[in-house]
């Protein structure tokens, strides 16, 4: 038999929460340093006299990094193995984030987001890909999506961080809080195992066993039937083929949809949020940080909300739900210039576009076989890539054509998050509680 199946009938385990606690701070880590441009972008902007349009040139760098490092990482990890790939995207976003505030001129600081990009983007993806392989599939919805909440927390702290130094010492300083997630490099290079799908798939069944073994996985002995495993190769070409194979096309077209559609609003709405509080709501560089906490902190609320909901209602309409709640309310936002209902909306588009995210991160890896899972998982983080470089740039256009005003910007946000609910409604499949080898089908 598969060692799959001693994966699917393992009972939860100290094993399975340290691999969920690991991931988490992985992610959380890399989220933070993803958003320490956010918190240091309002002096940066003072100090450089830049406009919007500038601006969102150079925020759009760091997602050109993003784009490579996913695009490259997914398939990576299918060949080089889940653990290694990670241990190399997590180096480089640390040490080229910290760089950042180094950084001289635009030119010099896009260029420096571009190379930690590559590491940042090529991270995201390996933390979902990697726990999505180990719990048994009634555990994994909610597992991968508490992972995905370590995001709020990552950037919480970021916001936190870059409170208590940049009015003390400045944006610069704030970048050198990038090199904290390096001290995880020495427990993911020792401590965590390698996939074991990833393993099977590859033929080094010997070393599958030995982990099973090793972390009390399996008691007794473990017996694999010849021909059990099917060891496949798949190169770069190939691989991406078999995402718009004819199995996978509506899984790869919606994966494409809601990633394209949640990184653009994302990152349209929160890169900009505390330019926007300091430069036209006229707050001074504290109370903009403060309230972006405040408004940071209902993501806390959306995220888990959506985890614990996963393996009861299912993957299809937590993202209906979400995305249509916070597509209205940037169609209300849009419609208003007091302060009190601005600072509300954006609440609520934190909860639910957030809450969104953790479906998100879930449903990816779920779609796709063992072969191509990190392939997948990594063209649909990248397409997500290019929106995000497209965001920046674009709401900055918008809110300069409107003179500073959130109409144009939010009007296109609410669409976007409306559209995306709309195609997971009529081409999503629902992955609740199904393991990962009955969905792929091929492997059924």
């Amino acid at each position: 038999m598969s060692l799959v199946k001693y994966l699917e009938g393992a009972e939860l385990s100290r094993f399975h929460y340290f691999l969920l606690a690991l991931s988490f701070a992985v992610y959380g880590f890399t989220a933070m340093n993803v958003m320490l441009i956010s918190v240091s972008l309002p002096k940066i902007c003072v100090e450089w006299r830049l406009d919007p349009v500038t601006t969102g040139y150079m925020l759009s760098a760091g997602f050109i990094g993003m784009f490579i490092g996913a695009i490259s990482s997914g398939y990576i990890s299918d060949t080089i193995g889940r653990k290694r790939t990670l241990t190399i995207m997590v180096a480089i976003a640390s040490v080229f984030t910290a760089l950042n505030g180094v950084a001289q001129d635009v030119v010099s600081l896009s260029l420096l987001r571009l190379i930690a990009g590559i590491g940042l983007g090529g991270t995201l993806p390996i933390p979902g890909v990697y726990l999505s392989e180990y719990p048994p599939a009634r555990y994994r919805g909610r597992f991968v999506g508490i992972v995905e909440t370590a995001w709020v927390w990552g950037v919480l702290l970021g916001i936190f961080f870059g409170y208590i130094v940049i009015p003390e010492y400045g944006w610069r300083a704030s970048f050198g809080i990038a090199l904290i997630p390096l001290v995880l490099l020495p427990i993911i290079l020792y401590y965590m195992p390698e996939s074991i799908r990833y393993l099977e798939n590859k033929g080094r069944i010997q070393e599958a066993v030995g982990i099973l073994k090793k972390y009390g996985l399996v008691k007794g002995e473990i017996k694999v039937e010849e021909g059990a495993v099917k060891v496949r190769r798949l190169s770069l070409s190939k691989a991406f083929k078999s995402v718009w194979s004819k199995a996978y096309r509506k899984r790869t077209i919606v994966l494409w949809a809601l990633w394209a559609s949640l990184v653009y609003t994302y990152y349209g709405i929160f890169l900009w949020l505390p330019a926007f509080y300091y430069t036209k709501l006229g707050y001074k560089i504290v109370k903009t940080l403060w309230w972006v906490l405040v408004v940071t902190s209902a993501q806390v609320p959306g995220y888990y909300s959506a985890a614990l909901l996963l393996d009861r209602a299912g993957r299809k309409p937590i993202l209906v739900t979400y995305l249509t709640v916070a597509g209205i309310a940037c169609l209300l936002m849009a419609t208003t210039t007091e302060i009190s209902l601005i600072l509300a909306y954006s609440i609520v588009i934190s909860f639910f576009n957030l809450g969104a995210w953790s479906a998100l991160y879930t449903y990816t890896p779920e779609l796709y076989p063992t072969t191509i899972r990190g392939t997948g998982s990594g063209l649909a983080a990248s397409i997500g890539r290019i929106a995000g470089i497209l965001a920046p740039t674009f709401t900055g256009i918008l809110m300069k054509i409107a003179g500073g005003s959130l109409i144009g910007a939010f009007i296109t946000f609410a669409l976007i998050h409306i559209a995306a609910a709309l195609v997971v409604l009529l081409l999503g499949v629902e992955t609740k509680g199904v393991s990962l080898e009955i969905l792929s089908r091929e492997e059924a």
